[in-house]
């Protein structure tokens, strides 16, 4: 069974469905109360009365605070703890941390990994902030909203705590890579020089965020470290990790496709965000079973 290092912030929030996936249920505490009330996590995201501060932008976004606080100001680039709730103008729950039974969930600023219009209202808050935060339909999922979840065109609004900064576990030349869930159990199976190894992974830009997905395959992307075609940054982010690590990893340009960019997927010299769990290490995942 694996065992999470952070408790509050070990699955996935993906821009492809309803904006959360679960990578796996297994070991999340269930944070719900029983009966139709709330959990503890959830109560702090109910609208309180008192709106202590408002403002609007030019393109449709509006934030109201609840609490403003004079926390450290949220940067891109950076993973925060949130606690949120998107509702419906109807007022439909259709996304939220609490979905997953978990109290708060790893945010990377600025790679979407929700909404345009998340990532715009979100480098407009401070660590500790509580608000509401209405995004227009364009900027929440467009024209195609999500079949049977969101309609085209819908806005959405969002209820929003930011937590504390998540730091990086490391950082090599330039690589940061966050290490969110840890198996404790795996010591042996640990990512060497040499190692042939499995991961499931989203990939993505500022500028095409997501742009490949291993889970809509069905099938990890599986590669040897020596793979002379492998990005160097993800390399060494690999490097030392274990079977079933979870982790986020920023790629700056020169350690991943740099001036040149790749295709029409990367621009000349653009980030890659990489979300990844490793699924296997040198065949360590075959001998458990």
């Amino acid at each position: 069974m694996k065992k999470l290092k952070y408790i509050t912030v070990g699955l996935l929030i993906s821009a492809c469905t309803t904006g959360v996936e679960k990578t796996e249920d297994k070991a999340a505490p269930n944070t719900r109360d029983s009966g139709n009330e709330l959990s503890e996590a959830e109560q702090l995201i109910e609208p309180q009365k008192q709106v202590v501060d408002k403002k609007s932008f030019p393109n449709g976004i509006r934030i109201q605070w609840f609490e403003k606080t004079d926390g450290e100001p949220i940067q891109e680039g950076s993973v925060y703890e949130i606690n949120f709730k998107t509702k419906l103008q109807n007022g439909e729950v259709v996304d939220g941390n609490y979905k997953l039974q978990r109290d708060m969930l790893p945010f990377l600023v600025g790679y979407g990994m929700q909404t345009p219009g998340f990532d715009l209202a979100i480098k407009e808050l401070r660590v500790g902030d509580f608000v509401e935060i209405f995004i227009p339909g364009k900027l929440a999922r467009g024209e195609k909203g999500i079949p049977g979840i969101i309609p085209p065109n819908a806005p959405n609004i969002v209820m929003l705590r930011i937590g504390q900064e998540i730091k990086p576990t490391k950082v090599v030349d330039g690589v940061k890579v966050w290490k969110l869930e840890e198996s404790p159990d795996m010591p042996d199976a640990k990512v060497s020089e040499n190692s042939n190894l499995a991961i499931h992974y989203f990939v993505g830009t500022k500028s095409n965020p997501r742009y490949d997905n291993s889970y809509q395959r069905n099938t990890p992307f599986a590669f040897g470290m020596k793979d002379p075609s492998l990005i160097p940054g993800l390399r060494k982010a690999m490097l030392n990790s274990k079977m079933y690590d979870k982790l986020y990893i920023l790629v700056p340009p020169k350690e991943a496709y740099g001036s040149r960019g790749y295709v029409d997927l990367v621009k000349p010299n653009e980030d890659l965000f990489y979300d990844v769990i490793i699924m296997d290490v040198d065949g360590k995942s075959v001998q458990q079973k």
